[in-house]
């Protein structure tokens, strides 16, 4: 589970960077990391790095969601700024 988790946080990451469906990736992708890493953290049988991948996929996954944020931010920012410049 934990692999899982860190792969879905490193593709939030790069996914942050592409082109257009990259935003939307990233988060899906980040909203994946978050929640698996969270199901590998709270394995209490779990060894310690275990559990700590688990809480790296949580904090990279954020990490990849809020730049998915930030860019469908700025993408609504720029559309609000086209509509005043026409109208």
């Amino acid at each position: 589970m934990q692999r899982l988790a860190l792969a879905l946080a490193l593709g939030a990451l790069m996914a942050a960077a592409l082109p257009t469906p990259g935003l939307f990736l990233a988060l899906g992708f980040g909203l994946g990391a978050i929640g698996t890493g969270l199901v590998g953290y709270r394995q209490k049988a779990a060894t310690g790095f275990s559990r700590l991948a688990g809480a790296a996929a949580i904090a990279i996954g954020t990490v990849g969601l809020l730049l998915g944020t930030v860019r469908v931010v700025l993408a609504l920012a720029a559309l609000r700024h086209i509509d005043r410049m026409l109208g």
